[in-house]
């Protein structure tokens, strides 16, 4: 459980961050296309640890049942 709850601790750090990064101006040179990519892989890579730790929890809950 502890587990799960620092998993999503991270995975909403993460989050903040990336809509933080993306609240910049939009200027698009190359240097904001990087950053841009970059926050885009960190959302991607947020939602994934997420779902992540969805999928375990629902695991767990589901071992423990039986």
């Amino acid at each position: 459980m502890i587990k799960k709850t620092s998993t999503l601790l991270i995975a909403a750090i993460l989050g903040l961050t990336t809509v933080a990064l993306a609240a910049c101006d939009s200027d698009d040179g190359p240097a904001e296309k990087a950053g841009q990519k970059m926050d885009d892989a960190a959302d991607n890579a947020s939602d994934a640890v997420s779902d992540a730790a969805d999928d375990a929890s629902d695991a767990i809950d589901d071992a423990t049942d039986n």
